[in-house]
């Protein structure tokens, strides 16, 4: 079996401030260590799960966080950012049986983590009329390919949002967000529970983990400058609508990414 990790920070246990998810800062260091952690839960359940082939894609900020000395000898793994539209998702392809997120977080224009957005701080984004979480839009970047997400990790606002989308796919919640705090479980916890529920969702049936694609895309970006979004405008085929929100309609869900990679 093969499996694709995609691993950011935001929802990773414990993480509050900006200043504990930038790669020099003195705060982050802790969590950088539990980035870490978590993920080696992961692959441990994946193995556990029968997983003979691991690609972990580091897919925070730098995309230079996690520390990759114990990584098993079946586990690659990206660092750095490819600039390809599939973005927190490079190198996942229709050779993967399933994919895992770790450490996701709630979407831009939501309450519900001090550390939520969507890609960028400057810009909000929408699909078909809802606010669009990162776990959505790599959702749907791995149904181009007919991956299915088996297990995703994060604050309890996301789980929430993965529960409606299909309440097949298994999850396990960090902590909580209230106003700029967080209430988080013990770190071990998220360890634990992280190595027992991947091993679970590595059996749960492909059929019904996978998410439909929509076959229409109504992508808006708003930011919160009105002259970003003017100067955006000029994307091909996007349009401008008064005052900071830039327009895109497609049926091809990889021209979403592409215009996602260069206008956030």
């Amino acid at each position: 079996m093969k499996v694709y990790i995609s691993a950011d920070i935001e929802g990773i246990t414990g993480t509050t401030s900006w200043s504990e998810t930038e790669l020099n800062a003195p705060d982050s260091q802790f969590f950088k260590q539990q980035m870490t952690k978590e993920v080696e839960a992961a692959i441990e359940g994946a193995i556990a799960g029968g997983a003979t082939e691991i690609l972990l894609k580091d897919a925070h900020d730098s995309a230079r966080n996690m520390d990759i000395s114990n990584l098993p000898e079946n586990c690659k793994v990206i660092r750095g950012w490819t600039y390809e539209p599939m973005c927190m998702v490079a190198g996942l392809d229709e050779s993967f049986d399933r994919a895992i997120f770790i450490g996701y977080h709630s979407k831009g224009g939501s309450e519900r983590n001090p550390l939520a957005h969507t890609l960028c701080v400057f810009a909000d984004v929408k699909i078909n009329g809802e606010y669009a979480s990162e776990f959505l839009i790599n959702t749907y970047a791995a149904a181009l390919h007919g991956v299915p997400i088996a297990f995703v990790s994060g604050d309890v606002g996301l789980t929430e949002e993965i529960q409606s989308v299909n309440d097949n796919i298994v999850t396990f919640a960090t902590k909580e967000g209230i106003g700029n705090a967080t209430i988080s479980v013990s770190p071990q916890l998220t360890i634990k529970e992280t190595k027992r529920l991947v091993e679970e969702s590595m059996k749960v049936d492909r059929e019904a983990l996978q998410v439909t694609l929509p076959t229409r895309f109504v992508v808006e970006i708003i930011y919160r400058e009105h002259t970003r979004a003017y100067r955006n405008s000029f994307y091909p085929g996007a349009t401008f609508k008064p005052h900071n929100t830039v327009e895109f309609v497609t049926n091809d869900y990889f021209e979403v990414l592409r215009i996602l990679q260069f206008l956030t």
